[in-house]
């Protein structure tokens, strides 16, 4: 996804269309929790002037992230908008949005495409079947995975006690 600004200049104040399949097998360096990266189908359109060209693309693929529980493979999609814009040489922009400068005479969208993936990253992911045969195990000797709901439902044997005192002092006061 690279293009040289005489190529691009040719599209000024026309349509061009981006559809184009990527691969980013990169980003697997930069976070290892990234197991696999499907290739990355980008799609939008270019808007071009003289003094900057934005970018309005859709990425759509998926992501292998292992479960925060069980560390077993979870196939993360990704569909994502973004609107990027790319400062031509010597031009001044001002705008409360993230832009980048062109160096060179080159643009490529890729290291962009590839940090906006990166940012898509949840800091935990849960699969959908916890018994999977591919799962951490969820007991071991003297321990054991428990719900939270089952948590909460459970009184500690050594409050037990205190749980009566309280149902005594409400029928007291009544």
């Amino acid at each position: 996804m690279k293009w040289t600004l005489s190529q691009l200049q040719k599209y000024r104040n026309k349509e061009f269309l981006v559809d184009e399949m990527v691969l980013v097998d990169e980003i697997k360096q930069d976070d290892p929790t990234i197991r696999d990266v499907s290739p990355m189908h980008i799609t939008g359109r270019g808007d071009i002037d003289s003094t900057k060209v934005t970018f309005h693309l859709k990425i759509e693929g998926h992501l292998i992230l292992p479960c925060s529980r069980t560390l077993v493979d979870v196939k993360l999609p990704i569909n994502v908008e973004t609107t990027e814009t790319f400062l031509l040489q010597g031009s001044v922009y001002e705008t409360e949005e993230e832009v980048y400068q062109v160096k060179g005479d080159v643009i490529d969208v890729l290291p962009v495409i590839r940090e906006i993936l990166l940012l898509e990253v949840p800091m935990q992911v849960f699969c959908e079947d916890v018994e999977s045969e591919d799962a951490a195990p969820m007991s071991g000797k003297d321990w054991e995975v428990v719900a939270e709901e089952a948590r909460s439902k459970k009184i500690d044997p050594r409050l037990a006690g205190l749980a009566k005192f309280f149902d005594e002092n409400n029928s007291t006061e009544s």
